[in-house]
């Protein structure tokens, strides 16, 4: 909530009233009263990064409903939490604009963290069960089930933090959105941890490695790395910034923000135009044939001979680009 300073000889309720008038519709800034950002946001940053935000939103939003897949819906949605903090560069004491600005800084990497999940167990149900050390269902429904809590605990939080009407309420409910910042980062270490095993799985028993599609799999692997790392850094960003508090350095200089917020999450979600996980699993598809017979599996591996896909369903089959 935005604070006054002492205005004449206004009294305490003239204050408070004058206050919540101020965040109702837009008001121009004054440096009789801070903003709830304790600055006014940038409106030329609010713009650039719309259009920056709205490239990607345009593009995954038409191939969501070109193709119909879950990693296009998601990479869409998560693309839309800029439009809030412009309005915020107009209207900063509105208290909505604020909001939206939280709640959509909140929700957007859940939908980028999804959409990496859901790519990366389509691969293990393409190249196959060997490739990783969970299934695929299980990634969705551990990662998912995670980032929801996360979610939920963000949101507890914010709401507390945002309500309070003392010090120490505000303080337990970012104590509470700090938990859930930290939660998703640990849940993002775990998934860092999976996919380097997924990749060391593919690199050393080659699985997937076959003509056209290794290509593919190379530059696939190489957006969702690129992808995770700029999640990760945010989150660190993150939760560095709210242990801090709401008047913490991180929180009250907008430079950060920009550089470590919105700048890698634009990077995290335009990679997957390039290298678009619904153009790029398209293909022939391979099936593993049969493990080598005398090949050295002392490294606790197994080493498959790749063959091309009959459509034959065996216990061991990793078929190629469906998705």
């Amino acid at each position: 909530m935005p604070s006054a300073q002492p205005m004449g000889n206004m009294t305490e309720a003239q204050i408070e009233a004058w206050v919540n008038e101020m965040e109702v519709g837009c008001h121009a800034w004054t440096p009789l009263l801070s903003t709830s950002y304790d600055y006014v946001p940038s409106f030329a940053a609010g713009v650039i990064f719309c259009v920056l935000f709205g490239i990607p939103l345009l593009y995954h939003t038409f191939q969501s409903c070109r193709v119909r897949k879950a990693t296009s819906i998601l990479l869409a949605l998560g693309a839309v939490s800029w439009a809030s903090r412009t309005w915020s560069a107009k209207c900063p004491y509105n208290s909505d604009a604020f909001l939206a600005q939280e709640v959509t800084l909140i929700i957007a990497p859940v939908f980028f963290s999804a959409a990496l999940y859901v790519v990366l167990g389509i691969l293990i149900v393409d190249i196959g069960r060997a490739s990783s050390f969970l299934s695929a269902k299980w990634y969705t429904i551990i990662f998912c089930t995670c980032d929801v809590i996360s979610l939920v605990v963000q949101a507890v939080g914010g709401a507390m933090a945002s309500t309070a009407d003392t010090d120490a309420d505000e303080t337990q409910g970012t104590h509470i959105m700090v938990a859930g910042i930290a939660f998703q980062l640990g849940t993002m270490t775990l998934f860092g941890l999976m996919l380097a095993d997924f990749i060391r799985r593919v690199h050393s028993t080659r699985l997937g490695m076959r003509g056209d599609f290794t290509g593919r799999l190379k530059l696939l692997l190489l957006a969702i790395l690129v992808s995770f790392l700029m999640i990760y850094t945010r989150s660190i960003y993150r939760t560095i910034e709210l242990a801090q508090g709401w008047n913490g350095y991180l929180i009250s200089h907008e430079g950060y923000f920009i550089g470590l917020d919105a700048a890698i999450m634009v990077i995290a979600v335009a990679v997957f135009i390039p290298l678009d996980p619904v153009m790029l699993m398209k293909g022939p598809k391979y099936t593993v044939t049969k493990q080598v017979a005398g090949t050295d599996t002392s490294d606790g591996e197994l080493a498959f001979q790749m063959g091309p896909y009959n459509g034959e369903n065996t216990s061991h089959e990793a078929s190629g680009a469906r998705y």
